[in-house]
């Protein structure tokens, strides 16, 4: 396939914000594409040339990629950072200056999908002394040979902001309308790539050996699944109304949860996000190796910060000023950590993830031996509401959130976020005290001390039901000083010159933002927003929902992606409980 065909084709998903349309264009791109291409071609529209966790990243910043499109263009460096500062990005500043060279220039042989894939590899695997020297002359090489709209593309690939606006789910329905007669036989597709976190891998299998060989897919070890998530409530007895048998209550754990994938002697951790954070944890791959009695396996647990001295449990923000920090080994003694394991998911190439609970905490028990290191998160089984409270705060005086509810009888659902598991948190336990994680998606910038800084930000909570980023809430207090020197840094990478498509707001913030960093933050309440877009119109016409008093708690959670943020469904929820509290009480709702 010729590069061409399918820069002409993100050119075109770049131009609309609508998904049905996206669908459409992503099903036509993956018809005409040829069986090997297809895993590559899926990458590319991700914005990446392998899966996450694989960590191959291509790795060409911007300055790197100005000097590529000066070598081929004569333009300036200077030149070329300031058009792109005009023009947004450095993609449409490379298809500017290169198309004055295009008029001037015959192309000898076209651009193929194939040629651009195994140049992007070889820069992204570059490593040594001469890396950015190879990555600059492999840049260089491919934008002397492409078009300006070939260029466009290939530079936003290369400094990783093709910003498509194009979700995985969204590539899910693509191929399921390519390939299966459409969105009803998605959930095939999609169990597929929650099995795998790999969606070139998934489209690969579908093209070349069908449907049915996709029905077939199972976890592998060295592939990390996509994790099962948890609904909330606020009381015990709505948990067991809504579960409606026995349960299993465990200890919610203030720490980073991780899957452990063991194959022989060799351990690999993958986070929440599906990063390979093995690196990271050198102390966690010793827990897991002899703790673990198994050759090959899949197993589930919660790494947490404690001190060894007390066997006190510390909170999340030590684990996370561990992962900063270079000196791993140095660290690793400054603040040690352990593994509360709570699933398994493989036993020795055996898929688990459709057994029952029960089983899986069988084998868990089976298979991993406990010490100062290593434990077995603790449990109780019941259906008594007077349990499960005092199990809670037998938890929070060990130092946890809380507690995870779970249905003894269900399966492991990878991806999914449904009521088999259910969170209760001490602050759930009342509408003034409850704790959000949403998504930065726009800036206001600051007056007085927070002058030329960012001093509020625009939040959102994702409703998975439209794959958007809803707005919520614009929070500018719980902020340190030196928190929004952080957040101008983190941030600035994702900054964009309008509103994303996948970000649904009536407000205009300072700036925008690519949904990808999640806070924490606290509020008074949640009420209806006439400005606001999260759940608009679903509690009352013309009004969305909204938070009261919000306050950053200064938790950045760096272990979830945007999708993994609070959803719409969720607020709505707690709105909803607030309401038939309210109204249990006797009061007017009408003034709320």
């Amino acid at each position: 396939m010729h590069f061409s065909e399918f820069a002409e084709a993100l050119a075109k998903l770049s131009e609309t914000t609508k998904r049905l349309e996206m669908i459409d264009i992503l099903a036509n791109l993956f018809r005409k594409t040829d069986k090997n291409l297809i895993d590559k071609i899926v990458y590319m529209i991700q914005g990446k040339i392998h899966p996450d966790y694989m960590g191959i990243e291509i790795g060409v910043a911007e300055k790197l990629a100005s000097k590529a499109i000066s070598s081929v263009s004569g333009a300036s460096v200077e030149k070329i950072e300031e058009l792109a500062s005009k023009l947004g990005d450095l993609g449409s500043a490379a298809e500017q200056i290169l198309m004055k060279k295009a008029q001037l220039t015959l192309f000898s042989e076209p651009l193929t999908v194939e040629k651009v894939y195994s140049a992007l590899d070889r820069a992204a695997r570059a490593s040594g002394s001469g890396a950015q020297e190879t990555k600059l002359r492999i840049l260089a090489g491919l934008l002397n040979q492409s078009s300006p709209l070939e260029a466009k593309f290939i530079v936003r690939l290369v400094v990783g902001t093709l910003r498509l606006g194009v979700a995985d789910y969204t590539i899910l329905d693509g191929l399921a309308e390519a390939f299966v007669g459409g969105k009803e036989n998605r959930a095939v597709i999609e169990r597929a790539y929650n099995l795998s976190s790999d969606l070139g891998l998934v489209a690969k299998v579908l093209v070349e050996k069908g449907f049915d060989e996709l029905k077939k897919f199972g976890p592998e070890v060295g592939r990390p699944i996509r994790p099962m998530l948890a609904e909330r409530l606020t009381r015990a007895e709505e948990v067991l109304e809504k579960i409606g048998n026995d349960v299993s209550v465990e200890y919610k754990l203030d720490g980073e949860r991780v899957q452990v994938h063991k194959n022989g002697d060799r351990i690999t951790l993958f986070s929440r996000r599906l990063e390979n954070i093995t690196h990271h944890y050198p102390d966690v791959v010793k827990i897991s190796r002899e703790s673990i009695s198994l050759d090959k396996c899949i197993v589930e647990g919660e790494i947490v910060a404690f001190n060894p001295e007390t066997g006190e449990l510390l909170p999340f923000q030590e684990l996370m000023h561990r992962r900063r920090k270079y000196d791993v080994e140095k660290v690793m003694e400054e603040i040690p950590a352990m593994v509360y394991f709570f699933d398994i998911l493989v036993v020795d190439g055996m898929d688990l993830t459709q057994q029952p609970y029960l089983t899986r905490r069988s084998m868990l028990t089976k298979y991993v031996k406990e010490n100062l290191y290593a434990k077995i998160v603790p449990n109780i089984i019941t259906r008594n509401p007077e349990e499960i409270e005092a199990f809670m705060n037998q938890a929070i005086s060990d130092g946890c959130e809380g507690v995870v509810v779970k249905d003894v009888n269900s399966v492991y659902r990878a991806g999914a976020r449904e009521f088999s598991w259910i969170k209760l948190k001490r602050e759930y336990r009342s509408e003034l005290a409850d704790t959000l994680d949403l998504v930065i998606v726009g800036a206001f910038y600051g007056k007085g001390r927070r002058t030329g800084k960012y001093g509020a930000f625009l939040l959102a909570a994702y409703d998975k039901d439209r794959d958007m980023f809803e707005s919520i809430s614009k929070v500018g207090t719980g902020f340190k000083d030196e928190d929004f020197d952080t957040f101008q840094k983190i941030l600035e990478p994702y900054k964009i010159t309008h509103r994303h498509s996948r970000v649904d707001s009536k407000i205009e913030p300072d700036v925008w933002f690519v949904p990808a960093i999640v806070i924490e933050v606290i509020a008074s309440e949640i009420t209806l927003s006439p400005i606001h877009t999260a759940g608009y119109g679903l509690i009352k016409k013309n009004a969305g929902l909204a938070l009261r008093f919000p306050k950053f708690t200064g938790r950045i959670r760096d272990d979830k992606g945007p999708e993994d943020a609070t959803t719409v469904d969720e607020i709505i929820e707690l709105y909803q409980r607030k309401l038939t509290k309210i109204a249990a009480e006797d009061v007017d709702v009408d003034k709320v």
